[in-house]
Parts: C-alpha cells; structure tokens; sequence
C-alpha cells in the first residue's frame, strides 16, 4: 500500500459534480458508435455529472470527420468547451492511449496531449504507456511540470500476449514506487473481473493512487457489463471501500453492452451509486430523543 496523497493537481472537482458522495460520469468510450457532442448528451441525459473522453472519437454530427483530440484547433476546443458547459456535464480527463510514445519524438507528442488537457482544465489523463522505465520518466516529467494527474489504466488479462502485466495490481503498484504522488490508477473493475481478481482487493493494493475508475459490472467473469448490482462484479464493496479510503477522485461508468440504447441502463447504475448512499447512511443518522412523558396524578 502506498500512502495516501492529496489532490494537489488542477481545481478540486466541484460539489456539482458528486452523486452519491462521489463524482460520477460516464467514459464517452461507452458511446463509441456516436460523436463526442452525441456522448455529451447522452451523458446528461442518463444523469452522469462528468465525462472522460477519449482521443479518437468523431467529434460532433456537424464535423464527422474531425477527430476530438489533442490536435483540434483552439475553435473546435471552444466549441467543446461551450457544448460541456450548455450540457451541464464536467470533464475530468482524457485517455488517450499509448499513440504518442510511437511517435518519432513521444515528448512532443506527449506534450500537446498535457497542453489540450491544460486548455480542457482536466484534473488528469488516462493512459498506457509502453512498458520501460523511460515512457514512465517521460510522463512524470510532464506530470510535474503541468501539475495534472497521470491514471495508468489496465486492461484484462489475455493469454495470447503473455508480456502484458498491466492486468495485474501486483505488477502496476510496483511501477509507481518512488514516483511523484500524481502519478497513479484509472481501476478498470471490468477488466480486473474478467482477469480473474477481486476489485476490492485491488484497490486495497493500490491504496492511495486510485485517482478514478472505469466502474463496471460484468454479468459473468467473462461476459459483458450489465447493470450495477446485478452481475459479478461487486460493486457495492467497490463503494464501500472508496468511502473507506476518502476517494476524492472520479467514476466513469463505462457500459460496453447495449450499444445503441444504453442510456436507460447506465441511468439505472448512477442511480445505483446514489442509493447506495442513502444505504449506507441512513442508519448512522441519531434519532431524536423519546418525548418526556409527564407522570399523571393519581
């Protein structure tokens, strides 16, 4: 376990943004088949107060060509910026892959991914950097320098590529050991299930650097997301354990089934989250005294 840190980079999330006592939005990755201007307001629509982008969606029906990523012009960045704020949606960050570190010069690449993260006023980024210890300095670098979170995301664990370890908690905690406290995880609980691991004890392992998640709830270990409480995936002890830790980053519900009407399902899991709450609380609250009864006379 590594200790707890503090949000110490951009603004903290504002209250307007929390259900349940947590920030909670939707990963637009939830909305593949749709633009990010589409996944905007499906996002309000199914109640989500935050949205996690990622850097290959189409970006509106009236550009469909245009890709919404760190490359767009400052125009298209205000047009974004002006769709979130009419929508009453919030985002938190953006994933954005391994595609720079394939660049010819990853830093410069990196850096205009961190410089549109800055524009977007993101709290932090969610990637996956190429393993070696020299795409992990890079990125702590920028990290210090442009004073954002970096979320290293996992994904599950597949046999026919035995070099990748990035499923595994065991493997990623180690990979954070010594560095800037702002450097940490995007849990993927989906992913965790379906490699065969506990979301909760995952989180107790990486204590202290979860900054947000992708919150999934797999019907089975090995088949798709469906809605919370009703699958394998434990998402109640998933709460109870980032109240327990003080959480203070976000959840971005991210729902990969039911493409093309997921709305009504993922509205039902920030619901989900919202109840959990009140269940959580409603016994804590003290109750009022018995009325004194005055004695009667005989």
């Amino acid at each position: 376990m590594i200790a707890q840190c503090p949000t110490n980079a951009a603004e903290p999330l504002p209250l307007s943004t929390k259900i349940g006592g947590f920030a909670v939005g939707v990963q637009a990755y939830s909305f593949k088949f749709y633009t990010l201007f589409e996944a905007i307001e499906k996002t309000r629509d199914a109640g989500g107060k935050t949205i996690e982008i990622f850097l290959w969606q189409k970006f509106s029906p009236e550009f469909p060509d245009l890709e919404a990523n760190a490359l767009m012009s400052d125009e298209h960045v205000s047009m974004l910026q002006e769709k979130l704020r009419s929508s009453g949606v919030h985002a938190v960050s953006a994933y954005f892959n391994n595609a720079s570190f394939t660049e010819k010069d990853p830093e410069a690449a990196l850096r205009k991914v961190f410089d549109f993260a800055k524009k977007m006023k993101f709290v932090s980024l969610t990637g996956e950097p190429p393993d070696g210890k020299e795409n992990f300095d890079l990125v702590e670098k920028l990290v210090k320098e442009y004073d954002i979170r970096f979320c290293l995301h996992n994904h599950r664990n597949d046999p026919a590529r035995p070099e990748y370890k990035n499923w595994d908690p065991s493997h990623t905690i180690k990979l954070m050991q010594g560095r800037d406290k702002r450097m940490g995880f995007c849990l993927d609980t989906g992913h965790i299930v379906r490699s065969g691991l506990n979301p909760v004890e995952a989180l107790k392992l990486l204590e202290g650097r979860v900054f947000a998640l992708h919150l999934k709830d797999p019907i089975t270990k090995t088949d798709h997301d469906t809605i919370f409480g009703q699958g394998v995936g434990d998402v109640k002890g998933v709460l109870r354990e980032l109240r327990r830790q003080n959480f203070d980053g976000y959840i971005s519900i991210e729902y990969e089934n039911n493409w093309h009407n997921s709305v009504p399902d993922i509205k039902q899991c920030v619901e989900f989250i919202r109840r959990d709450e009140l269940l959580n609380t409603w016994d804590k609250v003290p109750l009022p005294a018995p009325p004194i009864r005055k004695k009667l006379s005989p």
